[in-house]
Protein backbone atom coordinates (compact mmCIF):
# COMPACT_ATOMS: atom_id res chain seq x y z
CA UNK A 1 0.00 0.00 0.00
CA UNK A 2 1.38 3.41 -0.81
CA UNK A 3 2.31 5.72 1.41
CA UNK A 4 -0.11 8.60 1.61
CA UNK A 5 1.97 12.32 1.91
CA UNK A 6 -0.66 13.65 3.82
CA UNK A 7 -0.57 11.01 5.95
CA UNK A 8 1.78 12.13 9.57
CA UNK A 9 5.19 10.42 9.00
CA UNK A 10 4.76 8.48 12.24
CA UNK A 11 1.78 6.55 11.03
CA UNK A 12 1.68 4.63 7.65
CA UNK A 13 -1.24 4.70 5.63
CA UNK A 14 -1.90 1.05 6.11
CA UNK A 15 -1.22 1.33 10.04
CA UNK A 16 -4.27 3.98 9.98
CA UNK A 17 -6.60 1.11 9.60
CA UNK A 18 -5.14 -1.90 11.18
CA UNK A 19 -2.53 -1.07 13.44
CA UNK A 20 0.29 -3.74 14.09
CA UNK A 21 -1.61 -4.78 17.45
CA UNK A 22 -4.48 -5.63 15.80
CA UNK A 23 -2.56 -7.65 12.74
CA UNK A 24 -1.12 -10.06 15.20
CA UNK A 25 -4.28 -10.03 17.13
CA UNK A 26 -6.05 -11.22 13.92
CA UNK A 27 -3.55 -13.48 13.36
CA UNK A 28 -3.68 -15.34 16.04
CA UNK A 29 -7.96 -15.96 16.16
CA UNK A 30 -7.78 -16.38 12.53
CA UNK A 31 -5.28 -19.38 13.42
CA UNK A 32 -7.78 -21.17 16.11
CA UNK A 33 -10.87 -20.60 13.75
CA UNK A 34 -8.27 -22.61 11.20
CA UNK A 35 -7.50 -25.16 13.73
CA UNK A 36 -11.59 -25.80 14.68
CA UNK A 37 -12.38 -26.36 10.59
CA UNK A 38 -9.30 -28.71 10.64
CA UNK A 39 -11.10 -31.20 13.58
CA UNK A 40 -14.43 -30.71 12.54
CA UNK A 41 -13.83 -31.34 8.38
CA UNK A 42 -11.24 -34.35 9.67
CA UNK A 43 -14.15 -35.74 12.31
CA UNK A 44 -15.93 -35.34 9.44
CA UNK A 45 -14.10 -37.73 7.52
CA UNK A 46 -13.91 -40.31 10.35
CA UNK A 47 -10.44 -39.00 10.79
CA UNK A 48 -9.92 -39.10 14.51
CA UNK A 49 -6.95 -35.93 15.30
CA UNK A 50 -7.39 -36.30 19.07
CA UNK A 51 -6.28 -39.80 18.99
CA UNK A 52 -3.49 -38.84 16.51
CA UNK A 53 -2.17 -36.24 19.18
CA UNK A 54 -3.19 -38.16 22.15
CA UNK A 55 -5.50 -35.61 23.31
CA UNK A 56 -8.17 -36.95 25.85
CA UNK A 57 -11.26 -38.63 24.41
CA UNK A 58 -14.51 -36.84 25.30
CA UNK A 59 -16.00 -38.84 28.25
CA UNK A 60 -19.37 -37.90 27.95
CA UNK A 61 -22.28 -37.05 25.00
CA UNK A 62 -22.63 -33.88 26.88
CA UNK A 63 -19.56 -32.64 26.16
CA UNK A 64 -19.23 -30.59 22.95
CA UNK A 65 -17.56 -32.53 20.54
CA UNK A 66 -13.72 -31.22 19.86
CA UNK A 67 -14.03 -29.16 17.11
CA UNK A 68 -17.56 -27.37 18.72
CA UNK A 69 -14.99 -26.48 21.62
CA UNK A 70 -12.28 -24.69 19.05
CA UNK A 71 -15.05 -22.91 17.28
CA UNK A 72 -16.76 -21.64 20.28
CA UNK A 73 -12.68 -20.48 22.08
CA UNK A 74 -12.52 -18.97 18.18
CA UNK A 75 -15.81 -16.82 18.59
CA UNK A 76 -15.05 -15.74 22.12
CA UNK A 77 -12.22 -14.37 21.18
CA UNK A 78 -13.55 -12.97 17.98
CA UNK A 79 -16.30 -11.02 19.27
CA UNK A 80 -14.60 -8.65 21.61
CA UNK A 81 -12.09 -8.18 18.23
CA UNK A 82 -14.43 -7.28 16.22
CA UNK A 83 -15.82 -4.59 18.89
CA UNK A 84 -12.72 -3.32 19.66
CA UNK A 85 -11.92 -2.68 15.89
CA UNK A 86 -15.52 -1.05 15.88
CA UNK A 87 -14.74 1.37 18.41
CA UNK A 88 -11.23 1.92 17.43
CA UNK A 89 -12.44 3.07 13.69
CA UNK A 90 -15.45 5.16 15.13
CA UNK A 91 -12.91 6.71 17.48
CA UNK A 92 -9.96 7.28 15.01
CA UNK A 93 -11.38 8.29 11.67
CA UNK A 94 -8.03 7.57 10.03
CA UNK A 95 -7.14 10.22 11.55
CA UNK A 96 -3.36 9.69 12.03
CA UNK A 97 -3.30 11.81 15.64
CA UNK A 98 -6.01 10.10 17.26
CA UNK A 99 -4.45 6.59 15.84
CA UNK A 100 -1.78 6.88 18.27
CA UNK A 101 -3.98 8.81 20.48
CA UNK A 102 -6.19 5.69 21.03
CA UNK A 103 -3.75 2.80 21.19
CA UNK A 104 -4.46 2.28 24.63
CA UNK A 105 -7.38 -0.09 22.79
CA UNK A 106 -5.58 -2.11 20.77
CA UNK A 107 -2.93 -2.79 23.58
CA UNK A 108 -6.17 -3.45 25.83
CA UNK A 109 -7.45 -6.39 23.46
CA UNK A 110 -3.89 -8.02 23.20
CA UNK A 111 -3.90 -7.90 26.74
CA UNK A 112 -7.27 -9.85 26.42
CA UNK A 113 -6.21 -11.79 24.21
CA UNK A 114 -3.45 -13.11 26.41
CA UNK A 115 -5.46 -13.75 29.17
CA UNK A 116 -7.81 -15.90 27.50
CA UNK A 117 -4.80 -18.54 26.82
CA UNK A 118 -3.64 -18.29 30.22
CA UNK A 119 -6.38 -17.82 32.86
CA UNK A 120 -8.20 -21.14 33.58
CA UNK A 121 -11.54 -20.22 32.55
CA UNK A 122 -14.08 -23.35 32.94
CA UNK A 123 -15.95 -22.37 30.27
CA UNK A 124 -13.30 -21.39 27.67
CA UNK A 125 -12.15 -24.61 26.59
CA UNK A 126 -9.66 -25.06 29.36
CA UNK A 127 -8.66 -28.59 29.07
CA UNK A 128 -7.65 -27.45 25.66
CA UNK A 129 -5.66 -24.32 26.69
CA UNK A 130 -4.19 -26.26 29.11
CA UNK A 131 -2.94 -28.63 26.85
CA UNK A 132 -1.84 -26.25 24.24
CA UNK A 133 0.17 -24.45 27.31
CA UNK A 134 1.88 -27.30 28.29
CA UNK A 135 3.20 -28.70 25.12
CA UNK A 136 4.43 -24.84 23.93
CA UNK A 137 5.65 -24.80 27.13
CA UNK A 138 7.71 -28.42 25.96
CA UNK A 139 8.31 -27.32 22.40
CA UNK A 140 9.39 -23.77 23.06
CA UNK A 141 12.77 -25.57 23.99
CA UNK A 142 12.74 -27.65 21.30
CA UNK A 143 11.41 -30.62 23.25
CA UNK A 144 9.40 -33.56 21.82
CA UNK A 145 7.24 -36.33 23.39
CA UNK A 146 7.54 -40.16 22.89
CA UNK A 147 5.45 -41.48 20.03
CA UNK A 148 2.67 -42.40 23.17
CA UNK A 149 2.32 -38.92 24.80
CA UNK A 150 1.93 -37.12 21.95
CA UNK A 151 4.63 -36.54 19.45
CA UNK A 152 2.74 -35.75 16.47
CA UNK A 153 0.97 -33.44 18.36
CA UNK A 154 4.20 -31.54 19.39
CA UNK A 155 5.40 -31.78 15.25
CA UNK A 156 2.35 -30.38 14.71
CA UNK A 157 2.46 -27.48 16.84
CA UNK A 158 6.26 -26.79 15.89
CA UNK A 159 5.26 -26.79 12.64
CA UNK A 160 2.65 -24.27 13.21
CA UNK A 161 4.73 -22.16 15.26
CA UNK A 162 7.15 -21.76 12.13
CA UNK A 163 4.25 -19.99 10.10
CA UNK A 164 4.14 -17.98 12.62
CA UNK A 165 7.44 -17.28 12.60
CA UNK A 166 7.31 -13.05 11.85
CA UNK A 167 3.99 -13.06 13.68
CA UNK A 168 6.11 -14.05 16.89
CA UNK A 169 8.66 -11.23 15.36
CA UNK A 170 5.96 -8.13 14.82
CA UNK A 171 4.25 -9.38 18.62
CA UNK A 172 7.54 -8.45 19.90
CA UNK A 173 8.08 -5.34 18.39
CA UNK A 174 4.40 -4.53 19.73
CA UNK A 175 5.70 -5.33 22.79
CA UNK A 176 8.64 -3.16 22.47
CA UNK A 177 7.05 -0.40 21.46
CA UNK A 178 4.63 -0.40 24.15
CA UNK A 179 7.19 -0.25 26.76
CA UNK A 180 9.59 1.93 25.21
CA UNK A 181 7.55 4.94 25.32
CA UNK A 182 6.69 4.46 21.38
CA UNK A 183 2.84 4.68 19.58
CA UNK A 184 2.28 0.94 19.02
CA UNK A 185 -0.10 2.08 16.71
CA UNK A 186 2.55 4.18 14.76
CA UNK A 187 4.58 2.54 11.84
CA UNK A 188 6.01 -0.43 12.73
CA UNK A 189 9.84 0.26 14.27
CA UNK A 190 11.17 -3.16 13.83
CA UNK A 191 14.30 -2.11 14.85
CA UNK A 192 13.44 -2.19 18.30
CA UNK A 193 15.41 -4.26 20.67
CA UNK A 194 18.51 -4.07 18.60
CA UNK A 195 19.12 -5.13 15.04
CA UNK A 196 19.59 -8.76 16.07
CA UNK A 197 16.77 -9.21 18.16
CA UNK A 198 13.66 -9.53 15.55
CA UNK A 199 15.99 -11.97 13.72
CA UNK A 200 16.50 -14.02 15.99
CA UNK A 201 13.09 -14.43 17.00
CA UNK A 202 12.22 -15.44 14.00
CA UNK A 203 14.68 -17.78 13.67
CA UNK A 204 13.70 -19.89 17.18
CA UNK A 205 10.61 -21.53 15.59
CA UNK A 206 12.87 -23.13 13.22
CA UNK A 207 15.44 -23.71 15.96
CA UNK A 208 13.00 -25.68 17.57
CA UNK A 209 12.01 -28.02 14.83
CA UNK A 210 15.54 -28.82 14.03
CA UNK A 211 16.13 -29.98 17.75
CA UNK A 212 13.23 -32.43 17.43
CA UNK A 213 14.34 -33.60 14.43
CA UNK A 214 17.45 -34.23 16.33
CA UNK A 215 16.21 -35.42 18.72
CA UNK A 216 14.28 -38.05 16.70
CA UNK A 217 17.43 -38.69 15.24
CA UNK A 218 19.21 -39.79 18.35
CA UNK A 219 16.30 -41.61 19.48
CA UNK A 220 16.75 -44.12 16.74
CA UNK A 221 20.75 -44.01 16.72
CA UNK A 222 20.21 -45.23 20.44
CA UNK A 223 17.63 -47.97 19.88
CA UNK A 224 19.81 -49.49 17.30
CA UNK A 225 22.47 -49.26 19.41
CA UNK A 226 20.35 -51.00 22.40
CA UNK A 227 19.06 -53.63 19.79
CA UNK A 228 22.42 -53.96 17.55
CA UNK A 229 20.56 -53.99 14.78
CA UNK A 230 19.16 -51.00 12.43
CA UNK A 231 15.43 -51.35 13.06
CA UNK A 232 12.24 -50.77 10.58
CA UNK A 233 12.81 -46.66 11.20
CA UNK A 234 15.99 -47.27 9.66
CA UNK A 235 19.76 -45.49 10.86
CA UNK A 236 17.52 -41.63 11.19
CA UNK A 237 18.74 -40.32 8.22
CA UNK A 238 15.43 -38.76 7.30
CA UNK A 239 15.80 -36.69 10.70
CA UNK A 240 18.42 -35.03 9.55
CA UNK A 241 17.36 -34.43 6.26
CA UNK A 242 14.40 -32.88 8.02
CA UNK A 243 16.56 -31.27 10.59
CA UNK A 244 18.93 -29.37 7.25
CA UNK A 245 15.58 -28.06 5.98
CA UNK A 246 14.55 -26.32 8.73
CA UNK A 247 18.42 -25.29 8.89
CA UNK A 248 18.15 -23.66 5.59
CA UNK A 249 16.03 -20.95 6.82
CA UNK A 250 18.77 -19.82 9.23
CA UNK A 251 20.93 -18.09 5.84
CA UNK A 252 17.95 -16.69 4.47
CA UNK A 253 17.17 -14.97 8.01
CA UNK A 254 21.10 -13.81 8.26
CA UNK A 255 21.37 -12.61 5.41
CA UNK A 256 18.34 -10.39 5.11
CA UNK A 257 19.34 -8.82 8.82
CA UNK A 258 22.99 -7.81 7.08
CA UNK A 259 20.88 -6.18 4.24
CA UNK A 260 18.79 -4.34 6.78
CA UNK A 261 21.90 -3.17 8.99
CA UNK A 262 25.15 -4.09 7.82
CA UNK A 263 27.53 -2.23 5.02
CA UNK A 264 28.30 -4.71 1.81
CA UNK A 265 31.56 -3.20 1.49
CA UNK A 266 32.26 -4.42 5.58
CA UNK A 267 31.63 -7.71 5.01
CA UNK A 268 33.71 -7.98 1.60
CA UNK A 269 31.16 -8.03 -0.41
CA UNK A 270 28.94 -5.95 -3.01
CA UNK A 271 24.98 -4.76 -2.04
CA UNK A 272 24.27 -6.90 -5.37
CA UNK A 273 26.34 -9.75 -4.01
CA UNK A 274 24.67 -10.01 -0.76
CA UNK A 275 21.20 -9.60 -2.28
CA UNK A 276 22.23 -12.65 -4.83
CA UNK A 277 23.41 -14.64 -1.83
CA UNK A 278 20.40 -14.10 -0.01
CA UNK A 279 17.84 -14.94 -3.01
CA UNK A 280 20.15 -18.20 -3.36
CA UNK A 281 19.22 -19.74 0.24
CA UNK A 282 16.08 -18.29 -0.33
CA UNK A 283 14.96 -20.72 -3.22
CA UNK A 284 17.11 -23.43 -1.85
CA UNK A 285 15.00 -22.89 1.69
CA UNK A 286 11.67 -22.90 -0.62
CA UNK A 287 12.03 -25.64 -2.82
CA UNK A 288 13.71 -27.94 -0.24
CA UNK A 289 10.24 -27.25 2.24
CA UNK A 290 8.02 -27.78 -0.69
CA UNK A 291 9.88 -30.57 -1.61
CA UNK A 292 9.25 -31.96 1.87
CA UNK A 293 5.72 -31.22 2.50
CA UNK A 294 4.61 -33.13 -1.34
CA UNK A 295 7.31 -36.15 -0.63
CA UNK A 296 7.66 -36.53 3.55
CA UNK A 297 4.78 -35.07 4.99
CA UNK A 298 1.85 -36.10 2.25
CA UNK A 299 3.83 -39.09 1.46
CA UNK A 300 2.91 -38.18 -2.26
CA UNK A 301 4.75 -40.15 -5.01
CA UNK A 302 5.22 -36.68 -7.52
CA UNK A 303 8.83 -36.91 -6.68
CA UNK A 304 9.74 -40.97 -6.66
CA UNK A 305 10.92 -42.74 -9.00
CA UNK A 306 8.87 -43.09 -12.11
CA UNK A 307 7.56 -46.48 -11.59
CA UNK A 308 6.06 -45.51 -8.50
CA UNK A 309 4.76 -42.01 -9.77
CA UNK A 310 2.89 -43.87 -12.58
CA UNK A 311 1.64 -46.71 -10.65
CA UNK A 312 -1.82 -48.26 -12.01
CA UNK A 313 -2.56 -48.14 -8.24
CA UNK A 314 -2.98 -44.64 -7.61
CA UNK A 315 -3.54 -41.38 -10.00
CA UNK A 316 -0.15 -39.88 -11.35
CA UNK A 317 1.90 -38.50 -7.93
CA UNK A 318 -0.12 -39.54 -5.51
CA UNK A 319 -0.31 -42.78 -3.57
CA UNK A 320 -2.73 -45.68 -2.88
CA UNK A 321 -4.58 -44.73 0.49
CA UNK A 322 -6.59 -41.46 0.18
CA UNK A 323 -9.22 -40.53 2.40
CA UNK A 324 -9.98 -37.69 0.46
CA UNK A 325 -10.88 -39.20 -2.85
CA UNK A 326 -11.10 -36.23 -5.07
CA UNK A 327 -7.65 -36.53 -7.24
CA UNK A 328 -8.33 -32.64 -7.68
CA UNK A 329 -7.94 -31.48 -4.56
CA UNK A 330 -4.01 -33.05 -3.64
CA UNK A 331 -3.07 -31.60 -7.41
CA UNK A 332 -4.78 -27.90 -6.59
CA UNK A 333 -2.65 -28.26 -2.54
CA UNK A 334 0.54 -29.11 -4.04
CA UNK A 335 0.03 -26.08 -6.56
CA UNK A 336 -1.04 -23.75 -3.51
CA UNK A 337 1.61 -24.91 -1.46
CA UNK A 338 4.50 -24.18 -4.32
CA UNK A 339 3.32 -20.48 -4.47
CA UNK A 340 3.00 -19.66 -1.04
CA UNK A 341 6.08 -21.76 0.03
CA UNK A 342 7.69 -19.35 -2.81
CA UNK A 343 6.55 -16.42 -0.89
CA UNK A 344 6.64 -17.40 2.64
CA UNK A 345 10.64 -18.01 2.10
CA UNK A 346 10.62 -13.58 1.17
CA UNK A 347 8.45 -12.90 4.44
CA UNK A 348 10.82 -14.65 6.65
CA UNK A 349 13.31 -11.73 5.42
CA UNK A 350 13.07 -8.97 7.96
CA UNK A 351 15.29 -6.70 5.68
CA UNK A 352 11.87 -5.89 3.72
CA UNK A 353 10.15 -4.44 6.21
CA UNK A 354 11.73 -1.07 5.71
CA UNK A 355 9.61 0.08 2.70
CA UNK A 356 6.69 1.47 4.08
CA UNK A 357 4.25 0.77 0.98
CA UNK A 358 4.72 -2.99 2.16
CA UNK A 359 3.14 -3.38 5.38
CA UNK A 360 -0.60 -3.91 3.38
CA UNK A 361 1.48 -7.12 1.47
CA UNK A 362 3.43 -8.00 4.90
CA UNK A 363 0.05 -8.65 6.35
CA UNK A 364 -1.42 -10.16 3.57
CA UNK A 365 1.27 -12.59 3.08
CA UNK A 366 0.92 -13.64 6.88
CA UNK A 367 -2.32 -14.30 6.51
CA UNK A 368 -1.87 -16.77 3.04
CA UNK A 369 0.46 -18.74 5.52
CA UNK A 370 -1.89 -18.87 8.05
CA UNK A 371 -3.62 -20.27 5.35
CA UNK A 372 -1.37 -22.97 3.76
CA UNK A 373 -0.29 -24.30 6.96
CA UNK A 374 -4.27 -25.12 7.76
CA UNK A 375 -4.13 -26.93 4.29
CA UNK A 376 -1.13 -28.38 5.62
CA UNK A 377 -2.19 -29.54 8.59
CA UNK A 378 -5.36 -31.37 6.64
CA UNK A 379 -3.24 -33.42 4.41
CA UNK A 380 -0.36 -33.91 7.46
CA UNK A 381 -2.87 -35.46 9.75
CA UNK A 382 -4.59 -37.46 7.19
CA UNK A 383 -1.40 -39.18 5.98
CA UNK A 384 -0.81 -39.86 9.49
CA UNK A 385 -3.86 -41.53 9.87
CA UNK A 386 -3.23 -43.24 6.60
CA UNK A 387 0.09 -44.36 7.90
CA UNK A 388 -1.14 -45.49 11.35
CA UNK A 389 -3.80 -47.78 9.61
CA UNK A 390 -2.90 -48.86 6.41
CA UNK A 391 0.86 -49.10 7.45
CA UNK A 392 3.91 -47.24 6.46
CA UNK A 393 4.67 -44.76 3.83
CA UNK A 394 6.00 -46.97 0.92
CA UNK A 395 9.75 -45.65 1.88
CA UNK A 396 9.56 -46.73 5.27
CA UNK A 397 8.31 -49.91 4.32
CA UNK A 398 11.04 -52.95 5.09
CA UNK A 399 11.23 -55.52 1.85
CA UNK A 400 10.27 -58.19 3.61
CA UNK A 401 7.30 -56.61 5.21
CA UNK A 402 5.95 -55.19 2.06
CA UNK A 403 3.47 -57.83 1.52
CA UNK A 404 1.26 -57.76 4.26
CA UNK A 405 0.59 -54.23 3.40
CA UNK A 406 -0.52 -55.12 -0.10
CA UNK A 407 -4.54 -55.27 0.14
CA UNK A 408 -7.20 -53.90 -1.70
CA UNK A 409 -9.22 -50.67 -0.80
Amino acid sequence: MDKDPAVDSEVDSFSLVLPLPYRVAIIIVLGVWAWGANLHYLHAIKIDVPALIRYPPRTSHAHLPHHLSTYRLAALLSLPLCASLLLFWTLTRCDPALVLSWEIIPNFYLLLLALAFLLPFHNLSRNGRARFLHTLRRISIGGLAEAQDGKFGDIIAADALTSYAKVLGDLFVTLCMMFTHRHSTAHPHRACGGAIVVPLIIAIPSLIRLRQCLIEYLRIRNGNKRSGAVGSSGWGGQHLANALKYASAFPVITLSALQRGEDPAKLGMSETTLFRLWLFFVFINSFYSFYWDVAKDWDLSLFSSARVRNSPEHPWGLRRYRYFHASELYYATILVDFLLRMTWSFKLSPHLDHFNDLEGGIFLIEVLEVFRRWIWIFFRVETEWVRNNRGPAPDDILLGEYGKYDVDD
